[in-house]
């Protein structure tokens, strides 16, 4: 497929950020920074200036082109906060971007909450919470929402970590077991809770269930007081690769029946296999097979298009650049971005993926062309 070349920006921060999660540990939830101060959501909101100001006639001014958006993430500690900052400075490379914030939420349920409420323009979101919101199902019952996707991104894979003396082999073994599910309402505990039901179980048959983050989790396993616990991130986890430090674990597979359940209920899931000898994967000794959910990059229906199409178009040649500073990143093909997605396509990014596949038909014509005439 034919790369589109762009000016993209200079020296990108946040080199080689760890694939620490999808936000599920949110830190300071509420909380952006724009040059070098801390500013409060509501603040990020009152400067978001949206299509611009009209002059006295009712014109438009020349800047009224350039819009501000707002971009939700997740936790300070997470995967989505630095991709965040990463693309900020693509983005606004762009004549139609004037600035982008990037604020730390508590990730998936939050990120497309604000988007509804018009609190950010743009999120990353995990796929399972997005069917959801499309749907109205869950935690969005009877209250669809209008979200649209620009691309799809890597997967978050569901990894689920028991102690070496908890005697926990399989997912069915959680029975009985302290578990630790992620926080309340996070991308971790909707995938943790449905990985559990799959396997014929529901929390009242766990020992304990601890709403924890991934900090938390791996305090409660390190000192004896939880058994197992979910993480659902990129590949590799940096609190579980803290945790091998100090900790003997074993890496539960989600396979089988159980995966067959999810893979038939959920059409967001996918199979995926940790790797055995593996060093920036956790080097394990025998390859653990378990299930993942992509993540995705969304925005709101009413964002315009030349503007959805301009933000797809910059990500996709960041993509395909040598640029590219966060580790999650490099985990998927750019020519993937369009692929089962769970949210509808916004018009703006189709228009871009339109001309993608109008640069493969040309390509395919001039290479025809060659051949017929012997070049």
């Amino acid at each position: 497929m034919a790369t589109r070349t762009l000016m993209l920006a200079a020296a990108l921060g946040l080199s080689g950020a760890l694939l620490a999660g999808c936000g599920d540990d949110s830190g300071d939830a509420d909380e952006t920074t724009q040059n070098g101060e801390t500013i409060s959501q509501e603040q990020a909101s009152e400067g978001n200036g949206g299509n611009g100001e009209s002059g006295e006639d009712g014109t438009q001014t020349a800047s009224a082109d350039a819009v501000s958006l707002i971009f939700g993430t997740g936790g300070t500690g997470g995967t989505y906060y630095p991709i965040g900052g990463a693309l900020k400075s693509v983005f606004e490379a762009s004549d139609l971007i004037d600035d982008v914030q990037v604020v730390s939420t508590g990730a998936s349920v939050q990120n497309i909450n604000n988007i509804t409420d018009g609190l950010n323009q743009v999120a990353i979101v995990m796929s399972d919470v997005a069917y959801d919101a499309v749907n109205g199902e869950n935690q969005f019952d009877g209250q669809p929402a209008d979200i649209q996707a620009l691309a799809g991104l890597y997967p978050n894979v569901v990894q689920v970590v028991a102690t070496e003396d908890s005697g926990i082999e399989s997912i069915s073994d959680l029975a009985g077991k302290r578990v630790g599910v992620g926080k309340v309402g996070s991308g971790v505990e909707q995938s943790a809770a449905k990985v559990i039901e799959s396997a014929g179980l529901s929390y009242d048959d766990l020992a304990q269930v601890s709403h924890t983050g991934y900090a938390d989790s791996v305090t409660g396993m390190s000192n004896g007081n939880l058994d197992a616990a979910f993480f659902t991130s990129g590949v590799p986890n940096s609190s579980i690769t803290g945790l091998m430090q100090s900790t003997d674990i074993t890496f539960v597979p989600v396979t089988g029946e159980v995966a067959d359940k999810l893979l038939e209920a959920y059409p967001y899931y996918e199979t995926y296999t940790l790797p055995a000898g593996a060093p920036e994967r956790y080097d394990l000794d025998a390859e653990v097979d378990t299930v993942a959910i992509r993540n995705m990059l969304i925005v709101g229906s009413d964002m315009r298009d030349d503007v959805a199409e301009e933000l797809t178009a910059r990500f996709y040649d960041y993509l395909n650049s040598e640029n590219v500073s966060v580790g999650a990143l490099k985990q998927f093909d750019p020519e993937t971005m369009n692929q089962n997605l769970v949210a509808p396509v916004h018009p703006g990014a189709q228009a871009f993926y339109d001309t993608l596949s109008e640069d493969d038909a040309s390509s395919d014509g001039e290479d025809a062309d060659s051949a017929g005439t012997g070049s």
